[in-house]
């Protein structure tokens, strides 16, 4: 979206140089929690006009992207911890413009940078760019890169990260998967990381957020084609939705509340029941009232809810194996969640293609 020439380029370039800057101040995931009130505000505009440049430029482009603003504050936040700013790498919490040092916001601006160079090489990468989450990917690549450039004993030099701390895997566990289990060297989230809990979390979650965005599809998109508007974007964005609300529920983690993170599986388990409604027989333009809608596709709504059932476990279980085996341990924080979209969001597409 920002490739049409080299103006438009380098003004989105600039806007991501501000964007890994703001956060860095004020820290990640207050900047994710932005995205997420983002993309609210961004559905309101949609709806009204038809229009998406909310969403393409400014909730998932270089103003509040998570692969700029809050791969911006993660990256800056390890190179704190190097430069012995602060103790904890992985805080994403902590705005950190209280450390009163420029450099930490500059490295935040550099990372915008690489975020938004990165998700543009992504997404021309044929058939892969079209067919995966770039931003997640990015959010992932620019997490590992800030852990092997700063992620090192501090003040021993650069380039020195582990990406998963072998030193630290359970002692005396024989198999890979026992090395990893969470314990004393460090945990993500202790309240969802048993298959219990990753079940009730991705299967719930998964059916609340299928059910919401093939809804949030057909209304706004029927209310766009009878206002002669091309309603295919309502459709393309729909899982966006519930993953904002999940966004902002971020907020209330920060505040030290044990809240659910799980907009991971809020944006699989929406896409998967956007791409298998159709396949089911639903049809997302309403021809009549919303109840005979409702009533016309219940076996295909039915469907795409499993769909996103299974979506959603999918991108729990995978979130809590990547924060195993990269955060846990780790100095720095690599979004276990952004891990879990990019791998789940190519899965859902490919498969959907099968039929």
């Amino acid at each position: 979206m920002f490739t049409a020439s080299l103006g438009v380029f380098l003004f989105g370039l600039l806007a991501a140089i501000a964007g890994g800057a703001v956060g860095a101040a004020i820290g990640g995931n207050y900047a994710f929690v932005l995205t997420g009130f983002c993309v609210l505000a961004s559905w309101g505009v949609f709806a009204a006009t038809g229009n998406s440049f909310g969403f393409d430029y400014i909730s998932f482009g270089p103003f509040m992207g998570p692969h700029i603003a809050f791969a911006g504050g993660a990256a800056a936040a390890v190179y704190a911890r190097y430069k012995g700013y602060m103790e904890d790498g992985k805080d994403v919490n902590s705005p950190l413009a209280g450390l009163g040092r420029p450099d930490v916001i500059y490295v935040g601006s550099i990372f915008g940078i690489f975020g938004y160079i990165v998700q543009i090489g992504i997404s021309k990468i044929p058939w892969f760019g079209g067919h995966t989450d770039s931003v997640a990917l990015t959010v992932l690549i620019s997490g590992i890169l800030a852990r092997i450039v700063f992620g090192g004993d501090p003040g021993k030099g650069l380039v020195k990260g582990s990406l998963h701390s072998p030193h630290a895997f359970a002692p005396g566990a024989k198999t890979f998967l026992e090395k990893i289990k969470p314990g004393p060297n460090g945990r993500w989230l202790e309240w969802q990381e048993k298959p219990g809990q990753l079940f009730a979390m991705g299967s719930l979650f998964g059916i609340l957020a299928g059910g919401a965005s093939i809804f949030l599809a057909s209304q706004i998109g029927t209310s766009l084609n009878s206002r002669g508007l091309d309603p295919s974007a309502a459709v393309n964005n729909a899982q966006t939705f519930t993953f904002g609300i999940s966004a902002i529920i971020i907020l209330f983690l920060i505040t030290n509340r044990n809240m659910p993170v799980q907009h991971h599986v809020t944006i699989t388990a929406g896409l998967a029941a956007l791409k298998f409604f159709p396949i089911f027989g639903g049809d997302f333009v309403m021809k009549t009232d919303t109840q005979g809608w409702i009533a016309a596709n219940v076996g295909p709504s039915i469907g795409a809810l499993a769909a996103a059932l299974l979506a959603g476990l999918l991108a729990a279980f995978l979130c809590e194996l990547f924060a195993r085996l990269w955060y846990n341990r780790g100095t720095s924080h690599i979004d276990p969640p952004a891990a879990s979209i990019w791998i789940c969001n190519t899965a859902v597409v490919s498969l959907a293609l099968l039929f």
